[in-house]
């Protein structure tokens, strides 16, 4: 993975530390609310297990009906490889698995592209080290 840079918002790094990592990205979704985003163009995503709402969303649709949810007027909540080809202006990237898990790269990598305007990357920092490696975490600013 190669950051090349380029012009745009600077990537926002939360470091989670001891806490869980969907409570540190739940509460950059209200950062992220309370600064005016809109719901509709906010997104959580995962690299782990599902967030506990996109659970409740799933088991409440069928398959087609969650996927209804991503053109609601609330934030989306999904997982990576699920939303390829699929984006928001503002994404909050929980990284939840330490990276060790199969197609670690890509679950970052995609997770990372799909924000058009704003990302927040949330996670452990030696988990971004691990899966991409000095350069990257760097640009992040870890």
């Amino acid at each position: 993975m190669y950051s090349r840079g380029g012009d745009g918002p600077t990537v926002r790094f939360v470091d989670v530390g001891e806490d869980d990592p969907i409570d540190v990205a739940d509460d950059e979704v209200d950062r992220l609310l309370d600064a005016g985003w809109d719901p509709r163009h906010v997104a959580l995503l995962t690299t782990g297990h599902r967030h506990p709402i996109q659970v409740e969303r799933t088991d409440f649709h069928d398959q087609d009906g969650y996927w209804r949810t991503y053109w609601d007027d609330d934030v989306f909540y999904g997982h990576v490889l699920g939303c390829k080809g699929l984006e928001r202006r503002a994404v909050v990237l929980c990284l939840n698995e330490d990276g060790s898990r199969d197609r670690a790269r890509e679950r970052l990598y995609v997770g990372m592209s799909r924000a058009t305007d704003e990302l927040v990357v949330v996670g452990d920092p030696e988990t971004v080290r691990r899966v991409a490696g000095d350069v990257v975490a760097r640009r992040l600013g870890i």
